[in-house]
């Protein structure tokens, strides 16, 4: 099957699959797709789980997802036909219930906050600064999955009523879930199925090569600081600084998937951070800070730099935030008088452009739809879910919520829940409507908001740290499920795809994401209690710090509050700068560091950047080399690389929970040191 050339319509997706019959619900989520959608979904936890605890970064996973789905599905029915053993025929539809199952499972990670405001409220985090027992919850594997049940699933009834606007109506492009929806059409192409046989071979090797690598460096890891990787590859004195590679094969991949701009940023706001401002820092030791104060603290040096990095995080957000709700009203605006302009044969204010470019494509006449439109149209309307259904289930969820959450957390009231939950759809559909326009994800963002807010009223002697972030927590997850459920649909959309067999998917992968996701974290929280470092959770120090301030700012160090409003003006600063010149197409544009990359070195340690950095030299060389190859293979290979990292860490998890020790440890010392130890170790042979 090929795509077809309409002299009238162009190029026809859906008019190569036209002899195709549509499959039924039940020929849609079958027992295969819903075993290979567990296995997938564990797999793919663990691996997003290991990212958002040791970076804060979580790359879309949708991809991998309905890449190795496609592949393991034509696996098993190999099989299946080599024993003769009848079976349904694999169809795209079936494809993309497992990308939608499995990407709501791994999607938990981020909205559950396991990097974030989970650990936030633990004494970790908090570092000692606060001794009030109400502002510390340490994490409990049944009020996790609790309270990610309570509020998972609130955010699928959310905007089920506005599905046929947001995805007809105003024809939101949703970038990743059109991009993996056309992955997968192609892949049920005799061409495609051979890219994609390719891709995953290489894939696989990719995670095979990882996973022994992770094995490899266990075994020289007998104490803590021994391994490479703490290898001083910038100098002994530069690691003393934080500036050294540490083989973080996750990192590496990342930097080989994000942008260029990305992460250089990083790496200019590591040179700042680590380079400039820390000497700074240090050298007001026992004159801003005393020296007895531990450095797990948020009041020495780390503290500082800690509320430097949320001061720049939150400028930029807000920016953004304020930036994308006037462009979206805006857009909104001129659609309402699209239909008056047509009548009266005016072109109003045709010199002005619609703040998004991907909304221009949108402005043709609705009349001259295409066959792919009415096809996908057809298909989308006949099944679907009343909205009254939607509605009650949306109420009844938010009433368990409010009685249960404040339960769970007493610190938090049940008139701010219900509060939460009232304001929540309004907030919902802009963010889904800048999401299916921009693809970014702002719901973290509308979390810091509620933080702020339900924090500051709450106030710090009564357990606001706490209540913010559990607010924090309720929004996130509210509105990063209805922004996933509103991308799987466009998915679904595109691929013929029952709004139904979607719906249901995704509450299925959500069930099974607020349990798995849970173990994974404490499987890697147990393991963390030993002297095994397997995270960094950098944003749960960030969450902690935001949710300081919003409470009253309680513990906080000496000239902090300044400098925050110094680092506060200087990103805004540059947001604004940097928005403007891409307004502009000004020639510094694409050169201009990105604010909240730059802000995020200030509370990741430099070993990060330096990893991501590394990635994307190899990126750039591989495509000066053989650029065909790296565009084709390189998504592959990064994935990977995280996959086995991921699952080759979630090993070393469960090995450390066995209390086992490596036999080996490998350290890097100075000449210096060296002789001294030689000379030790000759003083033990003679003895």
């Amino acid at each position: 099957m090929e795509h077809v050339n309409d002299p009238q319509e162009g190029i026809s997706t859906e008019r190569a699959f036209e002899a195709d019959p549509i499959p039924s619900l039940s020929e849609t989520i079958t027992l295969r797709s819903l075993v290979l959608s567990l296995i997938l979904g564990a797999s793919l936890s663990a691996v997003a789980m290991k990212i958002s605890l040791n970076s804060g970064f979580l790359p879309p996973l949708t991809i991998p997802a309905g890449l190795i789905g496609f592949y393991l599905s034509r696996a098993l029915i190999r099989v299946l036909d080599y024993f003769e053993v009848a079976h349904l025929p694999f169809t795209r539809q079936e494809n993309t219930v497992i990308q939608t199952c499995v990407a709501a499972c791994s999607a938990i990670t981020f909205s559950g906050g396991f990097g974030t405001y989970i650990l936030a409220m633990g004494k970790e985090a908090a570092g000692g600064d606060i001794g009030d027992g109400k502002n510390i919850v340490e994490p409990s594997i049944g009020r996790l999955i609790t309270f990610l049940f309570l509020v998972s699933f609130s955010g699928m009834f959310i905007l089920m009523p506005l599905r046929k606007v947001m995805i007809i109506r105003h024809g939101l492009t949703y970038p990743s879930g059109m991009a993996t929806a056309q992955l997968i059409n192609s892949f049920h192409t005799p061409q495609g199925a051979n890219n994609a046989r390719h891709q995953v071979h290489i894939l696989f090797r990719s995670l095979g090569g990882t996973i022994f690598w992770n094995a490899f460096q266990w075994f020289f890891t007998a104490a803590k600081g021994c391994g490479f990787r703490a290898f001083p590859v910038f100098g002994l004195e530069a690691y003393k600084h934080g500036f050294y590679f540490d083989f973080c094969m996750t990192n590496i991949a990342i930097g080989m998937l994000c942008p260029y701009i990305i992460t250089v940023s990083l790496f200019i706001g590591s040179v700042i951070s680590w380079g400039i401002v820390s000497p700074y820092i240090a050298a007001k030791e026992g004159i801003w800070y005393t020296t007895e104060l531990s450095t797990a603290t948020l009041g020495n040096m780390r503290g500082y730099k800690v509320f430097i990095g949320v001061s720049m995080i939150l400028a930029d957000g807000l920016f953004n935030f304020l930036s994308i709700m006037l462009c979206t009203l805006c857009a909104m605006y001129k659609r309402r008088r699209q239909p008056m302009q047509g009548q009266d044969g005016s072109d109003g204010d045709s010199d002005m452009q619609l703040p998004f470019h991907s909304l221009n494509a949108a402005e043709q006449q609705k009349t001259m739809q295409s066959f792919d439109d009415r096809r996908r149209a057809q298909v989308f309307v006949r099944d679907h879910i009343p909205n009254g259904v939607s509605i009650l289930c949306y109420i009844l969820l938010s009433a368990l919520c409010v009685v249960a959450i404040p339960y769970l957390y007493p610190q938090i009231r049940p008139h701010h829940v219900a509060l939460i939950y009232l304001a929540a759809p309004v907030f919902a559909f802009c963010d889904a409507y800048g999401f299916g326009v921009t693809d970014m994800n702002l719901s973290s963002t509308y979390g810091k908001l509620a933080m702020l807010l339900v924090g500051s009223v709450v106030g710090c002697d009564n357990g606001g740290v706490i209540a913010g972030l559990v607010s924090c927590g309720i929004v996130m997850a509210t509105m990063c499920n209805s922004n996933n459920l509103m991308q799987e649909l466009k998915t679904g959309y595109l691929t013929l795809t029952s709004p139904r067999a979607v719906f249901i998917s995704q509450a299925i992968g959500t069930g099974l994401g607020c349990v798995i996701n849970p173990v994974m974290f404490w499987a890697f929280y147990k393991a963390q209690d030993g002297d095994t470092n397997l995270f960094d959770a950098p944003y749960a120090r960030v969450y902690r710090g935001i949710a300081m301030l919003s409470a009253g700012g309680k513990g906080l160090p000496l000239h902090s509050l300044w400098l925050c409003k110094l680092f506060f003006a200087l990103a805004l600063a540059l947001s604004v700068f940097r928005d403007v010149a891409s307004r502009k197409q000004w020639r510094v544009a694409p050169y201009m560091p990105s604010t909240i990359c730059v802000a995020i070195a200030f509370v990741v340690p430099a070993r990060m950047p330096i990893d991501m950095f590394l990635g994307s030299l190899v990126m750039y060389l591989w495509r000066r080399a053989d650029s065909g190859k790296a565009l084709t293979f390189s998504a592959a290979v990064a994935s990977g690389l995280i996959c086995g990292d991921g699952l080759g860490n979630l090993l070393s998890s469960m090995v450390a929970l066995t209390h086992a020790t490596a036999p080996m440890c490998i350290k890097f010392v100075s000449s210096s040191e060296n002789v001294k130890l030689d000379a030790f170790l000759a003083t033990l042979t003679r003895t």
